[in-house]
Formats: structure tokens, C-alpha cells, sequence
């Protein structure tokens, strides 16, 4: 079974780079029956706050990324601290000394010199008696996870075969001196405990891989299978800062649909097109790691805010009905829709409606116009297609057509030259105030 999890820090909110990770896992599980789950990598307790977790899980269920279960790390202690044990023991994980200091000396010496800035390993060469004088003088160690000198091969479902040579890698530090826990070997762990089967994250952890390989294997677990994706860019080649950390919250107030987001992250950086969604399950058939690619994925919030607007036109009325202007029926929506650019403009929709239209400024020919169509609007039939009947007689008796025949009409009715379509508009807008609107436009009101 395909098992993912998505890992987010609660230091934070989400921004569009996680989101995508959560989506791409989404899919991942979902498409193949599996299972998506949450974890909050929350051992950062300085940083991490129940304010962001809330945050978390709301902007997940608002994106319909809903996980089939959660774990927390700081409810995990014990099951790191029996780990750690078990490599301790084979003498994988040793204390040191340093003070981050002398690392930064040892770093820079090493450069200077045209040498990989790698760990020296020092510490393994201080004696028991060396390493109780320098805790007796209050000396905390932190500890760091040695890594085998052998090749690290693996084949990325996205980045194809991979291949690092472990001489040529630091030894990673896993837990600091005050006993707290680094990112690397918590995660691995988890993903033993969770049966994670892919681990799906960005590229700039394809090195942190290599590491954990090890320390997979030391642990005696199966390998996971490992999904790299290439990392967002802006519209501009580079990930400006306010796209770089843009998140739901400001998504949502920007009036985007979550399905417009989902949407353009699912295809963003694949080779498959972005279009319009009416739900995430629309993006699963064809789901494959094969699809993308290892180029920069462009983010371009004006895509976005296109896609949104295709997206709306997509929306039955049962998906909307809680976030309309109060009176607004199926029938409006349905009338309305395809001029929607974001959810908000529908209030403005129904205001065009019910009214009150202010007088357009017309030519006296064009008052004139309105004048008999007022006259007109009042003796036709309402029962079926009042517009077309409506500018049907007006084209014939005043020899109108085109723009000389719609446009004020248009400006009359709705009070804007551009806008829903009338044959729909019309009827909703009704007899009486069609009349009055057309009156008031050719002065007679």
C-alpha cells in the first residue's frame, strides 16, 4: 500500500511551496488507494505553537487535503530515545565536544586548504578519561550519526538514479547538547514507525537522503521509496518574496478557490496542462512521478488568479450557496457565473440585479432608443425569451444592429458595458424594473 506523510513544521504557516508537498502526497496515496497522513515535526518547543497546528490542519481541510491520520514528534520521545539506544550501541552515533566556535575555525581551515568542509572526527579520537574530564568541566556533548565511507545509490522517482559517495559526506549532528532532536534521524525514525512507503518532499533535501539511507539501514528498515520535486519559481525566474511566502490565509483573502490552487500546484512543474478542477479528485487519474520534471516549477500568482476565474465557472450552485449574497437563487449563480473572476463579485452580480442603476450618460439619439424600448419592454410576452423578443422588435422597427443595438441596452439594464449575458440576465431583472431602468435612461423617469 502506497503511504505518504507530509510533515510540516508548526513554527509557521503554510505557504505555497509546502502546499504543493501536502497536494503531491494527497495525490500520491489517494491515487492508488493509499493512505495520506500528517505529522507535525513540532520537537522545535520554543518555536512551535498550538496557534500554527490549528492553522495547519484548517488550511488542509480547506484545500480538501483531509489526512487519515496524525501523529505529533513531541508525543515520540520515547520511541527516539530506544532508537538512538539501539545505535549507540553499534557505535553509530558518538558524542562530541565542540563548540560550534571551533567547528566554524575547523570549517574555514579546511577551505582555505581546498578541502570538503566535512566533519573530522575528531571526537572519536578522545579517550574515556578525555571525554569525563571535559564533562566534569560542564561540558554537554552533542551527538552526531557516523556515516559509512561506502557509495549511497539510489533511483529517485522523480530525479532518476542518485549516487553519493559517503567519504565525501559529514558525519550529521541528530541531537544537540541540551538533549533536543534535529530534524534527521526523528524523521527517519517516524517513517519506520508510520510504514511510510514514499517519501515525497523538495529538492533540497535529495542530500539529506543520502544521509538518512544510512541511517534507514542501520535501523535495519526497508528503504522507502524517494520522490524529489524541483522547488517553485516565480513568474520572473526567481521566488519573489511575498510568493515565496504567501499562504492560505492570504490565498483565501485574495478570494481564490481552493480547488484554483490545488489545481495549478498539482500540474505546475509536470507535463501534464493546467486546467480548471471542480475537485481534487478530477487531478488523480493518470497520477504519475513520471510526469514531473526536474526544472524549476514556475508559480505565477496572475495564472493563478486566470485559473481561479475558470474555476468558478466550473462551480455548481450546492458548492457556493453558503458564501453568496443572501437572495441569490441557482438560477442567478447559474446567470451570473461565467463573468465571476473571484466569489466576492457576486454581490456586486445581484446589486446589478435588484438595483438601483444609475442613469447612463447616452447621446439623445441613444435616449430616444431607450425610450421606445421601454415602451416595447412593457407590452412583451415575459413567459419566454424576453430578450431575444425584445431586441428582435427594436432591430426591425428602429433598423439597429450590432453594437448601435445592444450597448445601451446594456448600459441601461445593468449600468456596465460588459457583463453576464443578457438572455440570462434579463429575466431575473423582470418586467417592472427593466422598464424602469430603460425610462430612466431616456429621462423620462
Amino acid at each position: 500500500m502506497v503511504i505518504t506523510r507530509f510533515a510540516p513544521s508548526p513554527t509557521g504557516k503554510l505557504h505555497v511551496g509546502n502546499i504543493r508537498t501536502a497536494l503531491v502526497c494527497w495525490m500520491a496515496a489517494r491515487a492508488e488507494g493509499g493512505r495520506f497522513l500528517l505529522r507535525l515535526d513540532d520537537t522545535d518547543r520554543a518555536r512551535s505553537t498550538e496557534e500554527n497546528v490549528v492553522a495547519i490542519r484548517r488550511d488542509l481541510a480547506w484545500l480538501g487535503l483531509v489526512p487519515d491520520g496524525e501523529v505529533r514528534q513531541s508525543d515520540r520521545f520515547a520511541l527516539y530515545e530506544a532508537a538512538f539506544e539501539t545505535l549507540h550501541a553499534a557505535g553509530r552515533v558518538y558524542p562530541c565536544y565542540e563548540s560550534e566556535e571551533d567547528l566554524s575555525i575547523r570549517r574555514k581551515v579546511a577551505l582555505g586548504r581546498g578541502l570538503p568542509p566535512i566533519y573530522d572526527r575528531a571526537a572519536l579520537q578522545l579517550s574515556a578519561e578525555e571525554r569525563h574530564t571535559l564533562e566534569a568541566a560542564g561540558v554537554r556533548p552533542h551527538w552526531r550519526f557516523k556515516l559509512d565511507a561506502k557509495p549511497i545509490e539510489w533511483t529517485d522517482l522523480i530525479r532518476g538514479d542518485q549516487r553519493f559517495e559517503g567519504a565525501a559526506l559529514s558525519d550529521p549532528v541528530v541531537r544537540r547538547a541540551d538533549g533536543s532532536w534535529l530534524y534527521l534521524l526523528p524523521s527517519v525514525i517516524d517513517d519506520i514507525d508510520m510504514k511510510i512507503s514514499h517519501v515525497v518532499r523538495g529538492e533540497d533535501h535529495v542530500s539529506n537522503t543520502a544521509v538518512q539511507i544510512q541511517m534507514f539501514e542501520a535501523l535495519g528498515a526497508a528503504l522507502p521509496h524517494f520522490a524529489h520535486m524541483a522547488l517553485l519559481v516565480g513568474a520572473d525566474g526567481k521566488l519573489s518574496k511575498r510568493e515565496g511566502s504567501i499562504g492560505v490565509e492570504a490565498i483565501r483573502a485574495d478570494g481564490i478557490e481552493p480547488q484554483a490552487l490545488i489545481g495549478l500546484l498539482a500540474r505546475i512543474g509536470t507535463s501534464e496542462p493546467v486546467v480548471p478542477v471542480a475537485t481534487a479528485d478530477e487531478l488523480l487519474p493518470g497520477f504519475a512521478f513520471s510526469h514531473m520534471g526536474r526544472a524549476p516549477a514556475r508559480f505565477d500568482a496572475e495564472e493563478l488568479a486566470q485559473l481561479n476565474a475558470k474555476t468558478l465557472h466550473l462551480l455548481p450552485y450546492e458548492a457556493v450557496r453558503e458564501r453568496l449574497p443572501a437572495g441569490m437563487d441557482e438560477v442567478s449563480w447559474m446567470a451570473i457565473r461565467p463573468n465571476l473572476t473571484t466569489i466576492a463579485d457576486a454581490a456586486d452580480a445581484l446589486a446589478m440585479i435588484e438595483g438601483p442603476i444609475a442613469a447612463p450618460d447616452l447621446s439623445a439619439e441613444d435616449r430616444a432608443f431607450c425610450a421606445d424600448a421601454s415602451t416595447a419592454a412593457d407590452s412583451l410576452d415575459w413567459a419566454e425569451a424576453p430578450w431575444t423578443t425584445l431586441t428582435n422588435g427594436l432591430k426591425a422597427s428602429t433598423g439597429r444592429k450590432g453594437k448601435a443595438l445592444f450597448l445601451p441596452l446594456r448600459l441601461a439594464l445593468t449600468g456596465q458595458d460588459h457583463g453576464p449575458e443578457m438572455a440570462a440576465l434579463l429575466p431575473l431583472i423582470g418586467r417592472e424594473r427593466t422598464v424602469a431602468r430603460l425610462r430612466l435612461a431616456a429621462g423620462l423617469a
